[in-house]
């Protein structure tokens, strides 16, 4: 969330106008104009469309799930409609329960995909499948995987061993399934995404001693 709390919608839950005059043009002349990915991929872009989904599922081993607002995500098929190659770090600005609420909130309009409280327990709240609103970018928004972190970004004693340790399993496990370079261009900070006005990481965050970690997981 980082130095602002609250995060105002990407006004990305309508499908976008391209999509909708490249799927009229194609339904108009009445031809398959379209290859069947990107027919697809303009399917799942479509309001009410949503793929099957196992309740309580998680993408990462030992996550434990706790559902965030619907209007703070938009369902989607990622990577098929929207490849993901970016992971973004965010700080709470704030503790555990105070994220969950806001981001089961309806109002909030923004969620991640991952809360890592300070003793390293990870927390899903959004499917990787779907488009979490975290980064203010809706571009970013659909190509990226949000990460938050239980603190604040003026107090480094926030970030314990224990939360580096478990959000770089996490990120390297993002960054394996996605085919993703664990550097960073990939692995960015809430600060780095066009547009924004928040701060987190903060100067606090160990980019080094994190980066480290991401490589040294995945590697083993």
């Amino acid at each position: 969330m980082g130095a602002h709390q609250a995060v105002a919608g990407d006004r990305d839950r309508r499908i976008g106008r391209r999509a909708l005059l490249v799927g009229g043009a194609a339904a108009a002349v009445g031809t398959v104009a379209l290859t069947r990915d990107e027919l697809t991929r303009l399917y799942w872009r479509l309001p009410g469309v949503s793929k099957a989904r196992v309740a309580g599922a998680v993408d990462f081993t030992g996550a434990r799930w706790v559902a965030a607002s619907p209007a703070n995500y938009r369902t989607a098929d990622r990577p098929a409609d929207y490849p993901i190659d970016r992971v973004v770090v965010h700080v709470t600005q704030g503790g555990f329960a105070s994220a969950v609420k806001a981001f089961q909130d309806p109002a909030h309009q923004a969620a991640a995909h991952y809360i890592v409280r300070k003793d390293g327990r990870i927390t899903q709240l959004v499917r990787e499948l779907d488009v979490a609103f975290h980064a203010g970018n809706r571009s970013y928004n659909e190509r990226s995987v949000g990460i938050e972190h239980e603190g604040f970004v003026d107090r480094p004693e926030d970030f314990t061993d224990a939360m580096y340790a478990a959000s770089a399993r996490l990120t390297a496990a993002i960054c394996r399934r996605y085919g993703m370079a664990t550097d960073r261009e990939h692995v960015i900070g809430h600060v780095e995404v066009p547009g924004t006005d928040h701060t987190d990481p903060g100067k606090h965050w160990d980019w080094g001693r994190y980066m480290g970690l991401v490589r040294r997981v995945g590697q083993a």
